[in-house]
């Protein structure tokens, strides 16, 4: 089996070296295309305005200029050698990635451009509650429950167009309670927000962090279930229709195009 890693932490980045471990369990076949510098919250983001550049540090592993979304593309049309391949796997991320978190995770980007260039495709992140950076992120549950968990998945299948979320709980090996197959779910407060700060030549800039509030999922979503202690596997896809939206409007929207209508209009 051929599998090819990919994360948003950058080449040099801890929880890559785990991946790189979980991944060396499962196949002797490992290839790792991960972006020169951090790309936290890139999302599908891709390099349009500038050279994608690549640098080679070893053999079958990569360096590259880029995004997750870049560095998929690349490696799966050019730099993977002797065919496709046949797993991506991305993370593993220093960080949940649930609820709307999603849609910005450069590591879910890295797999969906996995699995929209035709390859089964995981994301994998390590929880953690405090995101400081002395914060010291710990992989040994990843690393010691990742390898069985990849394996399981992969025997059971899952749909062409849909990743595997894969968020490991912030818990020690032993407090790890199990595994639930979870929806997406969404936060009851905003837990991002910018700070103004003030530079030395008094401008005023701003630095976004995260509010320290944990939300009160309700039960089978992917927070409920990392705060339960358990890990959560979410399957994703692109599709963001809202099908009951669009059942709705077909009954009221359709045919010619409306008029526009000035205030004061009947």
């Amino acid at each position: 089996m051929r599998i090819l890693l990919t994360n948003d932490d950058g080449i040099h980045a801890d929880g890559l070296a785990a991946l790189r471990r979980i991944a060396a369990r499962l196949s002797d076949d490992v290839w790792v295309c991960a972006p020169e510098v951090e790309q936290s919250g890139a999302g599908r983001a891709l390099t349009l305005s500038d050279p994608v550049r690549v640098r080679r540090i070893e053999p079958r592993v990569f360096a590259v200029s880029g995004t997750p979304t870049d560095c998929a593309m690349i490696a799966i049309q050019e730099l993977v050698t002797g065919g496709k391949p046949d797993l991506v796997l991305s993370g593993v991320n220093r960080g949940q990635n649930l609820a709307e978190d999603v849609t910005l995770s450069g590591t879910v980007a890295g797999a969906l451009q996995g699995m929209a260039m035709g390859v089964p495709s995981i994301a994998l992140s390590q929880s953690l509650m405090r995101f400081e950076e002395h914060v010291v992120a710990s992989f040994e549950v990843a690393e010691h429950f990742g390898p069985g968990l990849i394996q399981r998945l992969i025997a059971l299948g899952w749909p062409a167009n849909v990743i595997l979320n894969v968020n490991f709980p912030p818990v020690p090996v032993a407090e790890v309670v199990g595994v639930e197959v979870t929806h997406q779910g969404a936060r009851d407060q905003h837990h991002l927000h910018f700070q103004r700060r003030t530079d030395l030549r008094g401008r005023d800039y701003y630095w976004l962090g995260f509010q320290g509030q944990l939300s009160v999922p309700p039960e089978g979503v992917d927070l409920a279930a990392v705060y339960g202690g358990r890990i959560s596997v979410t399957p994703l896809h692109i599709d963001l229709t809202h099908r009951e939206t669009v059942a709705r409007l077909k009954g009221l929207l359709g045919g010619a195009p409306p008029a526009f209508q000035t205030v004061g209009d009947p």
